[in-house]
């Protein structure tokens, strides 16, 4: 390999050894997504501002950090995935790991309910836009490096994003309960240790070189190692219903599984009689299943198909949240959670790799950044019918069933969602 021209990718970039090089830079991927998955954490700061007394917020109020957090990911995601296609991935991801890092410092200075707007500023509008901004870069990175392990290198991509709150969720808590009249202080040590890992993640980013090939590979349009078939453009993208069912899927199923995320930790307290620092713990441990489900559920679909794989994530978690309020027992309800958890992280370890072979990954970073409004949507629909129909009263049996339901009924989407007819291969 001599040429350092990577011009099929979007820029130039140095030349690079293209063996034990590309899982070099899942590392820094993972690494990169460890850090800003750290938001995953956050149902361990809500509860804290319910009953801080310089905070006392409502459970819809100290929801909504993380509400908007979820909603601007779509806009950084757009932006950095535009801009990556065009700078490559280096440059977008460090700048995603600063501004990302810079809200979560800024929500450090807050000091009580007065501070709410500079909450909702800094770890909402400032760090969901600095997470979309670096998220979308690993995604279609990787996907250049790895033509022949599609889908489970996407799950690898994303797979650190839903481990992040493993670590965050004990190491958050611990940092609360160390002053818990003001649990946003926790936000200094966690920004920088942010800051660090994105950085340090992110620097070894970059692009293959136009005629990079992986040896032995043959593309799924049976040429060769170079897949023959249509790269769409994001406009070609959004004039096909395929793009539309796509988006659709993708926001049904993070509204199913985000409802629980976002009400994790007082779900097991209320529903199982967890105790707070147990139902702690618990989110951290289902942390790992959100890890756990990209990579998973992404391999399988390299099997089974992406379609089944998605019919299976969002019947399961429909089932799960139906069941979940009657989990009166602490292990039936840590298992049902687990399955929700482990298949609200298939989704994304999934969805990269379908786009990628309904489009095709030339411009990946541009489809999938638009494709990722779905998040955005779900991240904000999910939360906000959870936490209105829980309400005071508690009604858990009545939100996650509607929720549930809707779930079931998104299942038929994935009768309906084929690729385009020029990048099938049958």
């Amino acid at each position: 390999m001599t040429s350092n021209q990577d011009t099929t990718h979007g820029r130039t970039d140095d030349a690079v050894p293209s063996g034990g090089f590309r899982w070099l830079l899942v590392a820094g991927g993972l690494l990169l997504q460890f850090s800003i998955g750290a938001v995953y954490a956050w149902s361990v700061f809500g509860g804290a501002l319910e009953n801080a007394p310089s905070w006392e917020l409502s459970k819809v109020r100290a929801s909504m950090p993380f509400t908007v957090t979820i909603g601007m990911i779509f806009v950084g995601s757009y932006v950095g995935g535009r801009l990556q296609d065009a700078k490559g991935p280096r440059l977008v991801a460090l700048l995603g790991g600063v501004i990302y890092a810079a809200g979560i410092l800024l929500a450090s200075m807050t000091n009580g309910a007065d501070d709410y707007w500079l909450l909702i500023l800094g770890y909402g509008v400032i760090s969901g836009f600095g997470l979309g901004f670096a998220y979308i870069v690993p995604i279609a990175m990787l996907q250049k490096w790895f033509p022949d392990k599609k889908g489970l290198i996407t799950g690898l991509a994303v797979g650190g994003f839903g481990f992040g709150a493993v670590l965050t969720s004990p190491v958050a808590q611990w940092l609360i309960d160390r002053d818990p009249d003001d649990p946003t202080g926790a936000f200094l040590p966690l920004g920088i240790a942010y800051l660090v890992m994105s950085l340090v993640g992110a620097s070894i980013f970059r692009n293959p070189p136009a005629d990079y090939a992986v040896p032995g590979h043959e593309s799924a349009s049976g040429g060769g190692a170079v897949d023959q078939r249509k790269d769409y453009t994001q406009g070609e993208a959004l004039r096909t219903p395929q793009w539309y069912l796509l988006t659709a899927i993708l926001t049904l199923s993070v509204s199913a599984g985000i409802s629980l995320i976002s009400q994790a930790k007082l779900s097991a307290t209320d529903i199982a009689g967890y105790s707070v620092g147990g139902a702690a713990t618990l989110v951290g441990v289902l942390a790992i299943f959100n890890g756990g489900g990209r990579i998973v559920w992404a391999a399988i679909s390299d099997r089974i198909g992406r379609m089944k794989t998605f019919a299976a994530i969002l019947g399961l978690q429909g089932i799960c949240l139906i069941l979940l309020p009657q989990a009166s027992n602490e292990v039936l309800f840590a298992v049902l959670a687990a399955v929700i958890y482990l298949c609200y992280g298939g989704t994304f370890g999934t969805m990269p790799a379908t786009a990628g072979d309904f489009f095709g990954v030339k411009f990946a970073g541009a489809i999938y950044g638009l494709m990722l409004i779905g998040w955005s949507l779900g991240g904000i629909i999910g939360p906000i019918i959870a936490s209105a129909l829980i309400g005071e009263e508690k009604a858990y049996t009545l939100a996650y069933t509607t929720i549930g339901v809707i779930a079931l009924a998104a299942v038929a989407l994935t009768f309906v969602a084929k690729p385009p007819a020029d990048r099938r291969t049958t």
